[in-house]
């Protein structure tokens, strides 16, 4: 029985019901954000940005890789605070559209971002939260909130998956592609699966003490949730944790490999056999490897699900890990050290 934590438990354990009324908050909402679309791809030369801080960077990074691939849309992630005070990071579109995600929505640094890039006159807005209400629902064109995915924790869990799973959609619904579409609308159940299956073997390794040091590696959108998994490990449990696209591995970090080395790769469909490589290497120099994909790897996801929709079920798998990690240290996941629910600036 969980004692400690159990708030996180229970937002790791509700997602596939939250992803479920996120899909409802979308189909909703989906001509009025199909139309928002059509405007924006209609302009010459337009382009998106998508920002948050912490984990919402993380998923701004995953989002844009899923956005550019699914609407070809030019996307990237950037952090709040570079549109913020850096106006030069911006790209020299005719029109860009700016992707504000903040689970709280008061999130400083995103908020000052908004007022920035308004001020700029460079396009629409859209905003990404959990909370209705909140200052950052009232700076965009198009205000998207999911209020399922809101949290008594600190580290992001439901909240996370639940707007990562809204900004899929949006690349569903802004790239008119249906079979996308038609995926995430399965989810909740491959969800549900997953959280079964992966539990024992994720609360194995979080409880392993021989384990000293955890890298996650991924590459395309897989590198943004390498990111936010590797987020939770050091927010939940205080571990090392770094995360890293996957041939970039060779390129240094395996010099931290030692037996105490646990390697989590998200395998790619297309990618697979020069990933794999990377594995055996580190396998040779001592590394314990868990690989994640749809097929032939350590934890087989069998899904059904194409890479994009798939990629949300490796985010319970991860959230369990630094769960197991963090009470096997005698720590409180709902509060980790030095951390605050909200970053707010004077």
């Amino acid at each position: 029985m969980v004692t400690t934590g159990h708030h996180t438990d229970h937002e790791i354990q509700s997602q596939p019901e939250s992803w479920r009324a996120a899909l409802a908050v979308l189909t909703a909402e989906r001509a009025d954000l199909a139309a928002f679309g059509r405007e924006l791809r209609g302009a010459p030369d337009a382009a998106v940005i998508l920002i948050g801080c912490g984990s919402t960077y993380y998923l701004a990074q995953a989002a844009a890789a899923a956005l550019q691939a699914h609407t070809g849309l030019p996307a990237r992630a950037l952090p709040a605070s570079e549109v913020w005070l850096n106006a030069s990071a911006l790209p020299k579109a005719t029109r860009t559209c700016l992707i504000a995600i903040s689970r709280s929505g008061e999130t400083t640094e995103t908020l000052r971002a908004c007022e920035a890039f308004r001020s700029r006159g460079l396009g629409p807005i859209l905003t990404l939260s959990a909370y209705p209400g909140r200052a950052l629902t009232t700076l965009g064109d198009y205000n998207l909130v999911l209020p399922s995915g809101q949290e008594d924790s600190v580290a992001q869990t439901r909240a996370f998956s639940t707007l990562y799973l809204a900004a899929l959609g949006l690349a569903a619904i802004w790239g008119e592609d249906d079979a996308l579409w038609s995926e995430l609308e399965r989810t909740p159940e491959a969800c549900a699966e997953i959280l079964t299956h992966s539990r024992p073997l994720a609360e194995a390794l979080g409880r392993d003490p021989s384990l000293d040091r955890f890298y996650f590696l991924g590459s395309g959108l897989r590198y943004g949730l390498s990111g936010e998994i590797s987020l939770k490990i050091k927010e939940m449990s205080l571990s090392h944790s770094e995360p890293f696209h996957v041939l970039e591995f060779r390129h240094g970090p395996m010099s931290m490999v030692t037996p105490g080395t646990l390697l989590i790769v998200q395998l790619s469909d297309a990618q697979g056999e020069a990933e794999r490589a990377v594995v055996d290497d580190m396998r040779k120099l001592g590394a314990r490897i868990l690989t994640i994909a749809e097929s032939d790897a350590d934890f087989a996801l069998a899904s059904g699900l194409g890479e994009t929709a798939r990629s949300l079920l490796v985010l319970p798998i991860g959230q369990r890990l630094a769960f197991a990690r963090s009470v096997s240290k005698g720590l409180n996941p709902d509060r980790p050290h030095n951390l605050e629910t909200v970053v707010t600036l004077v």
